[in-house]
């Protein structure tokens, strides 16, 4: 497969043939199991203190004749601690059980529990080549919700892994076209569920995504452009290139990048 090589005045130069990685059949279900284990793994662990609910000391005797004995004085038979006595009148409260004030959860997170999802090494490669070829397949990148210029899909000159301030970045991707797709991603709306309360009160779309041949200015340079991530090739993984399970991420790939896919053969 090619496509057009264009330098940062967006003007064409050429075509690039891209590698074979591109060429794999777009399947859905295996990058939604990639996905889903990466969100599985990114999961904190959360769960109640072991000893929360327990800390007083329940025990209480039910028999006759023993000392600070429940039996005979018309009480449920919860287990309660002693509150105060009175000579050999006890005043116990319910302790403990899950009903009771201050008592234990009845069936509490526990924090030791693994949400871990282990994912095949092909399966997950394969996952990632669906996804890199669902990239340059316009009508997958214009059904997820992508603003895109006629001219996509295109790879862009390397010549853009060395610009260094953001104002650059946003006016290269202006001129190639992505206006509409920085306006989209620019936009931001108040979370509808309890997340507002948690720290977490905006949500915002995946926008564009520039891969880059390695350590270069553009990392920094373009981090602080909503929507927009930048990623080294050797670190894609099946979320950058399809956020959410649903592929066809609008993606620009500079010429370096594709060449390095192709010599390093990364994720054959």
């Amino acid at each position: 497969m090619k496509l057009s090589l264009v330098d940062i005045n967006g003007t064409a130069q050429g075509q690039v043939d891209l590698p074979s990685q591109f060429d794999e059949m777009v399947r859905p279900d295996i990058i939604l199991r990639a996905v889903l284990a990466l969100h599985n793994n990114q999961r904190h662990h959360y769960g109640a203190h072991p000893g929360a609910g327990l800390r007083a000391q329940g025990k209480l005797s039910r028999r006759r004749r023993d000392y600070k004995t429940s039996y005979g004085h018309g009480i449920s038979r919860v287990p309660r601690k002693i509150l105060s006595r009175r000579g050999l009148r006890m005043y116990w409260i319910g302790a403990v059980a899950p009903g009771m004030v201050k008592g234990r959860r009845a069936h509490a997170a526990k924090a030791s529990k693994n949400w871990d999802e282990k994912v095949n090494k092909k399966e997950n490669q394969k996952a990632i080549r669906s996804a890199l070829a669902a990239t340059v397949i316009k009508e997958l990148v214009v059904k997820r919700g992508h603003h895109v210029p006629p001219t996509y899909p295109f790879v862009i000159d390397v010549k853009i892994e060395d610009l260094q301030k953001s104002n650059d970045v946003a006016v290269l991707l202006q001129r190639l076209g992505f206006e509409d797709e920085l306006t989209r991603s620019a936009k931001k709306k108040i979370r509808a569920g309890r997340g507002k309360s948690r720290g977490r009160p905006y949500k915002k779309k995946k926008g564009l995504l520039i891969v880059v041949s390695g350590d270069c200015p553009l990392l920094s340079a373009a981090r602080n452009i909503p929507g927009i991530d930048v990623v080294r090739a050797h670190e894609l993984n099946a979320e950058m290139l399809a956020p959410g399970a649903s592929p066809g991420r609008v993606t620009l790939w500079s010429s370096k990048a594709v060449e390095r896919i192709r010599q390093e053969r990364l994720f054959a």
